[in-house]
C-alpha cells in the first residue's frame, strides 16, 4: 500500500487545482457582453421599475452619512435616475430588433420613456427636484447627457407634453449657480441639451465652461478640477466625457474637438494601465463609491472608437469586464431590496462623503457605455486579449509609455 505524507498530498492537491483553474474556460466576448448586460439590468431594475410606477420615492431605500439622510432625500432620486440613464443610453439607442437582446432592449426603452414622463411631470408623485439646493444641476446634467446619447429612443418618441416638461425642468436649473470647478460643465451640459432639443440655449454658460477647462488643462491628458489639481477620477466621472459631447454637439468646432479627443485618448490610455491583472485599481481621491464609474472615459473613448493605436478594443473589453465583475460580485454590494450600497468593494459606508447617498452610487452605470457598441462589433467579437498590466506581470512585451506632447 502506497502511503503519502500530508505535504505530498498538499502538493498534489495544489497541482490539480492549478490545472483545473487553467483548464477553466474564460468567458469570451459574447459571454462578457451578456454578463455586463445582466449586471447593468440588475443595477437598473429597482430604479426603473419603481419610477415607471411613480413609486420611486416610496420604494427606494436611502443610505447616507449619519445625520444627512433627510437632506439627501431631497436630491437622491434624480441622482439615481439621471446617472443610471446616462450609462444605459447608448445601449438603448441601438433600438429594438428581433434578437433576444433586442427584445429585452425594447422593454427597457419603454420603461425609460415612462420614467422620463414621471420624473418631469409636476403633477407626478415622483416629480423630481430640479431647483432646490445646488445638487440638482449636477444630475439634471447627467439626465441631459442621457438624452443626448440616445435622442432617437429617449427624446424623439416622447409626447409633446413630456417634451415640454423635460425642457421646463432643464431650464429651471438655471436658478443654480455652479461652483468654479467641474460643476461649470453641468450647466453647460444642460444648455447643450436645450440647444439640441429646443431653443434659447444660454451659450455663455457653454463657452465659459469650455474655456475655463481649456485654461485648467495641466498636460498629458489631464485637467484640473477648477484651478487646482486633485488626485481623483473626476477627469473620468465628469470632465472629459462632458467636454467631448458639449463640444461636439453645441460648439461644432472640429479643431477644438480634435484637441479634446486627443487628450481623452491619452487619459483613456492611462486608465487602461491602472487596471491590475486582478481587475483592481488604485483607490485614490474622493467619490470612490461610484465604483467602476471611474472608467466612464475609457468606456466612452472605446464607444467612440478613439482608443490609442497601441490599445486594442478587445483588451479594453477584458479589462472593463474584470473590473466590473470584481466589484459587482463583492458581498453586500446590494441591499436586500436590490439597491446599491455605499462602498467601493461591497458595503463600506465609511467611504461615503457627506454628499453621497444611494442615488449617487448609480454613476457606476457610466462604465456600461460600451454596450452601445452592437453585438457584432469587433469590440465584442475579437478573441480575448490581456490588458497592459496583465501582460506586464506575465513578463510579456508591453509598449513604452510616453506623455502626450503639449
Amino acid at each position: 500500500m502506497i502511503k503519502y505524507s500530508l505535504s505530498c498530498l498538499m502538493v498534489l492537491f495544489l497541482s490539480f487545482n492549478a490545472q483545473a483553474q487553467k483548464n477553466k474556460k474564460e468567458a469570451d466576448g459574447p459571454a462578457q457582453r451578456k454578463y455586463l448586460l445582466q449586471a447593468m439590468l440588475k443595477i437598473a431594475d429597482p430604479v426603473l421599475e419603481a419610477l415607471s410606477k411613480n413609486e420611486l420615492k416610496k420604494a427606494m431605500s436611502v443610505e447616507a452619512a449619519p445625520g444627512k439622510e433627510a437632506d439627501r432625500r431631497t436630491v437622491t432620486y434624480l441622482e439615481a435616475f439621471g446617472r443610471l440613464l446616462g450609462g444605459m443610453a447608448p445601449w438603448l439607442e441601438l433600438g429594438a430588433d428581433d434578437t433576444e437582446e433586442g427584445q429585452i432592449r425594447q422593454k427597457y426603452i419603454l420603461l425609460a420613456r415612462n420614467c422620463i414622463k414621471n420624473a418631469t411631470d409636476p403633477a407626478s408623485p415622483d416629480f423630481m427636484n430640479f431647483t432646490k439646493g445646488g445638487q440638482p444641476v449636477v444630475d439634471a446634467a447627467f439626465f441631459a447627457h442621457a438624452l443626448l446619447r440616445a435622442p432617437q429612443q429617449l427624446w424623439e418618441p416622447l409626447d409633446a407634453a413630456t417634451k415640454a416638461n423635460v425642457i421646463n425642468a432643464l431650464k429651471s436649473t438655471r436658478v443654480i449657480t455652479p461652483y468654479y470647478s467641474n460643476w461649470l460643465l453641468f450647466s453647460a451640459m444642460v444648455e447643450t441639451a436645450i440647444y439640441k432639443f429646443d431653443s434659447g440655449a444660454d451659450f455663455m454658460r457653454i463657452d465659459y465652461a469650455v474655456k475655463s477647462h481649456q485654461n485648467w488643462y495641466l498636460g498629458d491628458g489631464a485637467y484640473g478640477d477648477g484651478p487646482d489639481f486633485h488626485w481623483d477620477y473626476y477627469n473620468s466621472f465628469v470632465i472629459q466625457p462632458m467636454l467631448l459631447d458639449i463640444t461636439r454637439i453645441a460648439l461644432k468646432n472640429p479643431k477644438l474637438y480634435q484637441q479634446f479627443q486627443s487628450r481623452a485618448s491619452r487619459y483613456a490610455e492611462i486608465q487602461e494601465r491602472l487596471i491590475s491583472p486582478e481587475g483592481t485599481y488604485p483607490p485614490i481621491g474622493r467619490s470612490l463609491t461610484y465604483r467602476f464609474g471611474a472608467f466612464q472615459l475609457l468606456a466612452q473613448v472605446a464607444l467612440q472608437k478613439n482608443l490609442p493605436q497601441n490599445i486594442s478594443p478587445e483588451q479594453v473589453r477584458c479589462a472593463l469586464y474584470a473590473v466590473i465583475k470584481k466589484q459587482i460580485e463583492a458581498p453586500h454590494t446590494f441591499d436586500d431590496g436590490g439597491w446599491l450600497t455605499i462602498g467601493m468593494y461591497g458595503h463600506q459606508p465609511g467611504l461615503g462623503e457627506v454628499y453621497i447617498s444611494t442615488g449617487s452610487l448609480y454613476l457606476c452605470a457610466q462604465a456600461f457605455l460600451v454596450l452601445g457598441l452592437s453585438a457584432d462589433d469587433a469590440f465584442w467579437t475579437k478573441p480575448n486579449a490581456a490588458w497592459t498590466q496583465k501582460k506586464l506581470w506575465q513578463g510579456l512585451a508591453v509598449p513604452i509609455d510616453h506623455a502626450l506632447p503639449n
